[in-house]
């Protein structure tokens, strides 16, 4: 049965980001040097609260007052800020539903595995209290609370740049946190998941966060004209935004696009502020569908959005946009450090790994099962992919475990190993996996990606009047559509058959000569909407010759089953 849970300000906030850092994380601009491979990872950003909900804020540099805050810290347990040894057997919390989704980390703490740290820090009547944490060889995760007195109206809590530092100061990778209001202890309750886990048993780290802020929301009016596909600009004058410019396209039938951007006189306002377009009809908000991107860059730096809306639910006339952010009200500097010795010496003799190196399907030479992780809390499945373009060919995922099907997430992988894809499932308390436990992945949903076709198409007599070419596209066929908007070229792909994956971007020449088209649309595999358009930014001339990177195909029906053990 669903939960129907009322989110608080700080859980919306969060909910948010999620949207946001995800994109940010997960979009580097480097890699659009060539494909855009954002559809790839954005659907990540519609999994619920209990997805990894990165969270990043910055101080204002606009006119926020600095205090000179008086630094009190306060002492949980000997030694504070200095290396602690693992102690187990773990106070128990009431974490309410902060943990939805995370199963296996719920199954640790019912069974006394995870480490008590039990370590706070106090600045200005604020507290960040370090409760338990859960290290295996899948993760580390971290259970926090933060005490910042009653939960304001309006008003929200959060860590900027928290992070898990190794002794050289480095880093860890895949790294998120999620905060929770919890109403019956007048906190929030907090967890922090990474990737890191200790090489040997034991190890030294610090966990930090480089400051504590609060939040409000805001809205400012915007006059938006859906009606018109011309770009639209707006001032703002508001937590260092300068201008927003917002460009209306009709994807489909019952969609309607919103690509925007963001231009700032004060940059470092990008880290908080968060913005996006909301539609307002007979005073109800109408948020717009999930899937939507924020905060990749533009061409010149600008904080660029792409919202999508059910077009039956704001009506022309009968809505009213507003621009949303949020302002930051409050910054406390730390150190907000806590030095750790963690440990997984409680998980190892529950955890099993096993070299698999089987073919995703038969005959598969591209997509190779390499490993298996099976620990008290998770179950990671490595894949390894070798082809030009770094993707799973299976879109949806499960594994079955002794008659059992267990959902999964996909992750990035650390930068060093890109081409190495990794599936999580959450264990359940009650699943007991032995050597003999039947363990098949299952891969649904085929989407093959094409290449090949490396031949051009010629745009001729290129003018603000739309143009149309059908093209054959691996059997299928494909409209293209090309016109002028102002100074920029629009170049639009789509096809009746709902085979046809679409087009994922174009460029025009080759070589040093080559421009790449910066999409405009929210494209994401197996989402079924195959219509695409690129934009080139500033085009001369009346003719171009236009290529693919490449295209996809869809196969619903199809499914993949490799039996992991026994």
């Amino acid at each position: 049965m669903k939960q129907d849970l009322k989110m608080t300000n700080g859980e919306v906030y969060a909910m948010k980001k999620l949207e946001v850092m995800l994109e940010r994380q997960l979009s580097d601009e480097d890699m659009i040097s060539y494909p855009d491979f954002e559809g790839m990872w954005s659907r990540i950003e519609q999994a619920d609260h209990a997805m990894p909900q990165g969270i990043s804020s910055a101080e204002s540099a606009g006119s926020y007052r600095r205090r000179s805050w008086r630094k009190v810290t306060v002492a949980a347990s000997l030694g504070l800020l200095l290396a602690a040894a693992p102690v187990y057997a773990a106070i128990q919390h009431d974490w309410g539903n902060l943990l939805h989704g995370k199963e296996g980390i719920q199954t640790a703490l019912s069974q006394n595995l995870g480490q008590q740290l039990g370590q706070s820090v106090t600045i200005d009547g604020v507290t960040m209290t370090l409760r338990t944490a859960i290290v295996d060889d899948n993760r580390t995760v971290i259970l926090y609370s933060l005490e910042a007195g009653a939960e304001a109206d309006g008003q929200f809590w959060n860590l900027q740049e928290l992070s898990l530092k190794d002794e050289h100061g480095k880093s860890s990778e895949g790294e998120y946190t999620y905060l929770q209001w919890d109403d019956v202890n007048s906190r929030y309750n907090g967890y922090f998941e990474s990737d890191w886990t200790p090489q040997k048993s034991e190890a030294a780290v610090t966990l930090t966060a480089t400051a504590v802020q609060s939040f409000t929301y805001a809205e400012q009016d915007i006059q938006l004209d859906i009606g018109s596909q011309a770009l639209q600009r707006f001032p703002v004058g508001q937590e260092g935004m300068q201008t927003l410019e917002v460009q209306p396209f009709v994807q489909s039938e019952d969609k309607l696009l919103l690509s925007s951007a963001v231009i700032f006189d004060q940059p470092e306002a990008k880290d908080w502020t968060f913005p996006q377009i909301i539609a307002y009809r007979n005073g109800n908000e109408i948020r717009s569908l999930p899937g939507g991107t924020f905060g990749t860059p533009g061409d010149n730096g600008e904080y660029t959005m792409r919202q999508t809306f059910n077009t039956a639910a704001v009506p022309a006339g009968d809505t009213a946009y507003k621009l949303q952010y949020t302002k930051l009200a409050q910054n406390i500097t730390g150190p907000w450090s806590f030095d750790l010795k963690l440990s997984k010496q409680q998980m190892e003799s529950g955890t099993v790994k096993i070299d698999l190196n089987q073919p995703l399907e038969p005959g598969d030479t591209a997509n190779t099962i390499e490993n298996m992780i099976i620990t008290p809390t998770q179950i990671r499945v490595s894949i390894r992919v070798n082809g030009d373009y770094p993707q799973i060919p299976y879109y949806k995922y499960a594994l079955e475990v002794d008659g059992r099907t267990l959902e999964g997430s996909q992750y990035r992988s650390p930068k060093d190993e890109p081409k190495l894809m990794t599936m999580r499932f959450e264990r359940p308390a009650d699943l007991e996996v032995t050597p003999e436990t039947p363990v098949t992945f299952v891969g649904s949903y085929k989407v093959t990606t094409h290449s090949e076709d490396k031949t051009p198409l010629q745009l001729t007599d290129i003018s603000a009047e739309k143009q149309s070419i059908i093209r054959d596209t691996g059997g299928y066929p494909v409209k293209w559509t090309y016109y002028m908007e102002g100074n920029d070229l629009y170049v639009e792909t789509e096809s009746e058959n709902a085979r046809f994956g679409g087009v994922n971007q174009t460029h025009i020449n080759l070589g040093k000569d080559r421009i790449i088209g910066r999409p405009v649309t929210i494209n994401f595999a197996a989402d079924g909407n195959n219509k695409a358009i690129d934009v080139y930014k500033d085009f001369k001339g009346t003719e171009a010759s236009i290529y693919m990177f490449y295209y996809t195909t869809d196969e619903p029906e199809r499914e993949t089953r490799v039996q992991l053990q026994p």
